[in-house]
């Protein structure tokens, strides 16, 4: 299929991108790299009047570390992430959610912003961002600037707390220190298909194992990425054994609402999300045993 007739706009600054969105609503969409948004209009799932290109604006795609934090602008390509030394120091989940995301030649070309405003509950890095519980900051042209918890950010199936006039210019990832560990799991029908569940999971662990700060959740199971931060404190003072972190993932599989479809019903989405889940934090609590790499 082809998309419906559309008028294309280069925004030539921030202001003309916020402008262009003022002026057109929900008639206007966005587009950096494409990798969601282009499929979609070309089965006419979306339908924009006016396509307006935000890539080429220089401050969208800055990404600057700072103490306690990286500022990551909203088109900054996935592949740059995945491949940037010193982002995966200070970020090794969303390295590891990365690592899932479709193909090398999607990341090459998507952005960490569209990913996450396209809120596909089965996306990888819309998880990372509910875990880490991120700070994505919005800005419109009538209502100036605002920033919405990732937690908070996700409504639906695609669909977010954006509003119709509103961009995505900055995500802002927390960096956790310490003994950090990490890791990221998911089953899907192909490798690169979207994931009928996914986990994550990262702890801080002391010297012998200890859990000192942890954070895990599940995507693909229910409408919206879910982070569970009530029970993942749960677990500070302890060493995470088997038995600890099946009964976390059962306890946090309870709190969700999955829904049936062509590839699983409710009851076996629910399985698989216990199952991902228990398994991500069994290999982040064991991980300081096993690799090196996992020691910051």
């Amino acid at each position: 299929m082809k998309a419906a007739p559309f008028e294309y706009v280069r925004a030539e600054s921030l202001e003309h991108a916020l402008d262009c969105l003022n002026q057109n609503g929900m008639d206007a969409k966005a587009i950096a790299g494409g990798q969601s948004l282009v499929p979609m209009m070309a089965m006419r799932l979306a339908r924009p009047t006016v396509l307006l290109d935000i890539y080429r604006l220089p401050e969208l795609r800055q990404v600057s570390i700072e103490a306690g934090r990286v500022r990551m602008g909203a088109t900054t390509r996935q592949r740059t992430v995945e491949h940037g030394t010193e982002l995966h120091a200070a970020l090794p989940l969303v390295r590891d959610a990365l690592r899932w995301v479709g193909h090398i030649q999607t990341r090459n070309r998507g952005t960490v912003g569209g990913s996450l405003v396209h809120a596909d509950p089965s996306a990888e890095l819309p998880l990372a961002a509910a875990v880490l519980d991120a700070t994505l900051r919005l800005q419109s042209h009538a209502d100036g600037e605002r920033q919405v918890s990732a937690r908070e950010f996700f409504l639906g199936p695609m669909f977010t707390a954006t509003g119709e006039t509103e961009c995505l210019v900055e995500i802002e990832w927390p960096v956790w220190h310490g003994r950090v560990t990490t890791a990221f799991d998911e089953t899907a029908m192909r490798h690169g298909d979207f994931a009928m569940a996914s986990a994550a999971c990262q702890l801080e662990l002391d010297v012998d194992g200890v859990c000192r700060r942890a954070a895990f959740g599940v995507g693909g199971v229910d409408g919206t990425p879910r982070a569970f931060p009530e029970l993942a404190q749960q677990l500070v003072g302890y060493r995470i054994d088997p038995g600890m972190a099946k009964e976390m993932a059962h306890a946090a599989l309870q709190q969700t609402e999955p829904g049936s479809d062509l590839h699983a019903n409710a009851d076996y989405r629910r399985h698989l999300g216990v199952v991902m889940l228990t398994r991500v934090l069994l290999k982040a609590a064991g991980a300081h045993h096993a690799s090196p790499e996992f020691q910051r």
